[in-house]
């Protein structure tokens, strides 16, 4: 996880998705990851804190970043948002992410960036 957050997010990584991902999630997380990074610029994810049990992790992490690309239809503000916190379980499968559930502070995001929900574009 402390990958994940560490240099696929805040580093940009993305070369290390197939490797940290199994083929079928790898393709799902491509799909959100990408246009987040597009989206949002000086992107860091820390880990807050990790529990695991059997083969599924729960990671606690804090995000902040600078919205400087267009993001679900929204033009970029210019706007940074600090320590939006979010909480994810992923499941392994042969030591790889094989699934993920995550619930994020949208609201809070939102409200730094000075972004109405209603102004989003649900994809």
């Amino acid at each position: 996880m402390r990958a994940v957050a560490g240099e696929v997010i805040s580093a940009g990584r993305l070369d290390l998705v197939d490797e940290l991902f199994t083929p079928a999630m790898a393709r799902r997380a491509r799909r959100w990851i990408e246009p987040f990074l597009a989206s949002f610029h000086e992107v860091r994810m820390e880990v807050v804190q990790l529990v695991e049990e059997g083969d599924t992790v729960v990671g606690r992490f804090s995000c902040s970043g600078t919205h400087a690309g267009r993001w679900h239809g929204v033009a970029p503000t210019g706007r940074r948002f600090e320590a939006v916190a979010e909480v994810y379980f992923f499941g392994f499968e042969d030591g790889r992410i094989a699934s993920m559930w995550g619930l994020e502070d949208t609201a809070s995001r939102l409200d730094q960036l000075g972004i109405a929900s209603s102004d989003l574009r649900r994809a």
